[in-house]
């Protein structure tokens, strides 16, 4: 039951990481929650606080959004088109 509320939680995250950097049109339900999952495990080791998979609370859900924020921002870096 806990990996199905790891993948809700993280999907939400994403999501709401995706809405922040303005990504969510290029983004579907299934890289939100990866995009979530990942940003809680690269925000936990940033952060060195709680990320989702050591319980929910307010502090382990914006750490796990700000992984996800930074790691979006790090993408955003690599796909950016040239100015024309």
């Amino acid at each position: 039951m806990s990996i199905i509320v790891w993948l809700v939680i993280g999907g939400i995250i994403g999501w709401l990481a995706s809405i922040i950097m303005r990504r969510d049109a290029q983004q579907g339900i299934l890289l939100n929650v990866v995009v979530g999952i990942v940003g809680a495990f690269l925000g936990g080791l940033l952060f060195g606080r709680g990320d989702i998979n050591n319980g929910l609370s307010v502090t382990s859900f914006i750490v796990s959004l700000l992984g996800a924020i930074i790691l979006l921002a790090i993408v955003n870096l690599f796909t950016r088109r040239s100015l024309r």
